[in-house]
């Protein structure tokens, strides 16, 4: 258990960041848990396995595609509970871990080339913004690249912590031209540089087709609407939450004041909202594994793609 909570402590700290590869480092720790289980019978060894669910689960409460992956492989096990031999659940996991992590890398391929085709081969330079970072937004970007289209970007820096560094290196590194701008130029960066398409990625997905994402989101969602700008949103469907058809209302994260002001003057309360929505009503089309539709409908094809996991 001791490894488990500093391997948790890992994606509490944003040592992990990126909800996709915080996903797959939660289905990673739990299959190493279960290798340093020692358990009596099945019944314990599922009680143990749950616990460490919750513990990784905890460490983020916004990141429903490491809720999903975890709860995958929970339902897959129970699923084959009564034949399942104690010495080899570890071995059963390690199958279902493999599994969601293909369904995760396969959804981002897809999504890349579908992403690629709203990127037109214009002779003039198209323009692109985006805000974050996003593996995904990146990789719909160089898939682009690859074909040979002719356009350049356009990030944020993404305070406070400044991730939409992370965007504009790899960018960089596979010769995109990128345009740097701070959080507060976002409209000012829309209207000088004539913005054509703004593609952002997303933490998490209700089934309202209301999508969370990094704090500024939905500032740049509200520039592209004044702007009449198309505003795409990139996601696999495995990052769509299905307990809030039930109602249950996704969170918003607050972290670390630190991360603002290290040393403030007493007396002064800070905040530090690491995520916001975006209403369905801003979004031009949700670009998904299964196409690009209208985020409303993400439910229906969360059903059809991934059954079970509703």
């Amino acid at each position: 258990m001791k490894q488990l909570l500093k391997d948790a402590q890992k994606i509490k700290s944003l040592e992990i960041q990126g909800a996709s590869n915080i996903a797959i480092s939660a289905i990673d720790f739990l299959s190493s848990y279960a290798k340093r289980l020692k358990c009596e019978n099945i019944e314990k060894c599922f009680e143990f396995l749950y616990n460490g669910q919750d513990i990784l689960i905890d460490t983020r409460p916004t990141e429903p595609a490491m809720k999903n992956g975890l709860k995958f492989i929970m339902n897959k096990l129970e699923q084959e509970k009564e034949n399942i031999i104690v010495e080899y659940i570890s071995d059963i996991i390690d199958k279902y871990k493999n599994q969601y992590y293909d369904m995760l890398q396969n959804s981002k391929k897809k999504i890349a080339e579908i992403g690629a085709r709203r990127i037109p081969a214009a002779e003039r330079k198209y323009v692109v913004m985006t805000h974050c970072h996003s593996s995904l937004v990146t990789a719909i970007l160089m898939e682009a690249r690859k074909q040979g289209k002719n356009f350049r970007v356009i990030n944020t820096e993404t305070q406070p912590r400044l991730q939409g560094r992370k965007t504009a290196q790899r960018l960089l590194d596979v010769g995109i031209e990128v345009i740097h701008v701070i959080d507060s130029a976002m409209r000012w960066a829309v209207r000088h540089f004539q913005v054509d398409l703004i593609l952002i990625g997303a933490d998490s997905i209700t089934s309202e087709g209301t999508i969370i994402n990094k704090i500024g989101s939905r500032l740049l969602a509200l520039v592209a609407h004044e702007e009449h700008v198309p505003f795409y949103v990139a996601s696999p469907l495995l990052k769509y939450n299905p307990e809030t058809n039930l109602g249950i209302l996704e969170t918003i994260e607050m972290r670390d004041p630190k991360e603002v002001w290290e040393n403030p003057p007493e007396n002064i309360k800070i905040l530090n909202p690491a995520f916001e929505t975006v209403s369905r009503r801003y979004i031009d089309g949700l670009i998904t594994e299964a196409g690009i539709f209208a985020s409303s409908h993400v439910t229906n094809y969360f059903v059809k793609l991934y059954p079970e996991m509703v």
